[in-house]
């Protein structure tokens, strides 16, 4: 007889066994057999036979059977799915300090499954099970004090529960730990501790850790640069479904970022990336489209990418939707559709949209016909250096469209605009440079270079 058969002997004569006291009432024979039935050993898997044994239990105080019989419920496993009795039963075996349940209501308290959320109330679970030794438990409060849940903030207390639970072989509190490593949370900055932690979390299959690892290896931080390692470690977290690290693989495809330029893959990455709703991957898969880089060229799917994004309020792929509703490119053309884009876009800072929205305006596009607006948007783009929008303002100046006529301005937005690289303004500057007096002429200039400083002061500080 071979050992599989013994094996399903011994499980067999064991259900006889727990069987027999079960039915004369012993709790913890009615507890051992729900589990028999709940992962089918000894007997056929019957979730429904495993909640009544259970239930039986529980009802004669049996901490572990009350949290198994509360997990029930949250599950919905053998059982309808109900978060109060889940809380409740958690709560009977917490209370007689079954560490499992102490962390299963604090989750239910975090939530508010159940019960109202109360983050004291969920710290105050976590502690209790922490106390006991349980490593996710320990996590779980670490992340109370990191976030400021049920107490303040407190970095400290974070990293020793983190480090507590970590040692423990916590893959998720080795992750957090190194973030806090990594972001200088508590500590100062520390590349290489940080990567000594997400190397533990990767390891044990933590794709966010084998992301963070990845993307060390790509950069350079803590290690020093090794692209293949990077796009190893970065598989492995795309394979698992992380979005970022996905995004991630596609990006360093697409341009060639220490590995062989491969448009046909970094389009694959973009592609399961954009699904999951990453929305850079759904405007760089719009881009891929509309140029015809690593898939054949289509102005449809271009689209629908880039409405993917720009719903998910990417102002680039709003821009671009303006940009092809205003000249029907694979779509018949819209003009009040591309002013909707480009309001959108702009209403965000994107200057080629305020432009683009300021030209519409000026011409009454898709919108009605309005100087004023035109120049506000104008101004908005001018501003942000965009130097198209700086020639427009200055004729706008020039004619007096939506603001009082004034030459010498009109000349200072047109020597912003060709200082910027606008081949127009370049070779209009000095027909608008006739109709000035000498003085007006260095007014102009003055007031050019005076902006220049400032803007170029403001660039200084926000960079």
């Amino acid at each position: 007889m071979n050992r599989q058969n013994l094996s399903r002997e011994d499980y067999q004569q064991t259900y006889v066994w727990f069987r027999q006291a079960a039915e004369r009432g012993d709790p913890y024979a009615q507890f051992n057999l729900g589990l028999l039935y709940k992962k089918g050993e000894g007997v056929e898997r019957d979730d429904s036979v495993a909640f009544k044994w259970m239930r039986q239990a529980a009802r004669q105080g049996l901490a572990f059977a009350q949290n198994h019989l509360g997990a029930m419920y949250y599950n919905g496993r053998g059982v309808d799915q109900n978060d109060a009795e889940a809380a409740y039963w958690f709560r009977r075996a917490a209370e007689q300090g079954d560490a499992s349940a102490q962390q299963n209501l604090g989750q239910m308290y975090k939530k508010g499954r159940g019960v109202q959320p109360n983050p004291d109330m969920a710290l105050a679970w976590f502690y209790r099970a922490a106390e006991q030794g349980i490593a996710s438990a320990q996590n779980l409060l670490a992340e109370c004090y990191l976030h400021g849940q049920g107490a303040g903030t407190n970095y400290p207390l974070a990293m020793a529960w983190f480090r507590k639970a970590a040692v423990q072989g916590n893959a998720p509190a080795q992750l957090n730990l190194g973030l806090m490593y990594k972001r200088g949370q508590g500590v100062e900055p520390n590349d290489v501790q940080a990567l000594c932690w997400f190397r533990q979390a990767a390891a044990q299959g933590d794709p966010v850790a084998q992301r963070q690892l990845g993307m060390a290896y790509a950069e350079g931080q803590g290690v020093k640069p090794d692209p293949l390692r990077a796009m190893a470690w970065l598989q492995r977290a795309g394979e698992q479904g992380d979005k970022e690290a996905q995004f991630a693989l596609g990006l360093m495809l697409a341009n060639g970022q220490g590995v062989e330029h491969d448009e046909v893959r970094a389009m694959t990455w973009y592609q399961r990336a954009a699904e999951q709703g990453h929305v850079l991957a759904q405007y760089n898969l719009g881009n891929m489209y509309a140029n015809g880089r690593g898939v054949e060229r289509d102005a449809q799917r271009a689209l629908e990418w880039y409405l993917r994004a720009a719903e998910q309020g990417a102002a680039n792929a709003q821009f671009n939707l303006g940009v092809i509703y205003a000249n029907g490119q694979g779509v018949p053309s819209d003009e009040a559709r591309a002013a909707y884009w480009y309001q959108m876009a702009a209403d965000q800072g994107d200057a080629s949209a305020q432009n683009n929205l300021g030209v519409m305006y000026a011409n009454g596009q898709g919108v009605p016909h309005d100087d004023v607006m035109a120049v506000y948007w104008y101004q908005k783009a001018a501003e942000q250096g965009h130097a198209l929008a700086q020639y427009n303002l200055g004729g706008m100046y020039g004619s007096g469209r939506g603001v009082e006529r004034d030459k010498v301005r009109s000349y200072m937005w047109m020597l912003l605009a060709a200082d910027a690289g606008d081949e127009t303004a370049s070779a209009n500057k000095s027909i608008v440079a006739r109709r000035l007096s000498p003085a007006e002429i260095g007014w102009a200039l003055d007031m050019s270079r005076q902006w220049q400083l400032t803007h170029r002061r403001l660039d200084g500080e926000t960079g």
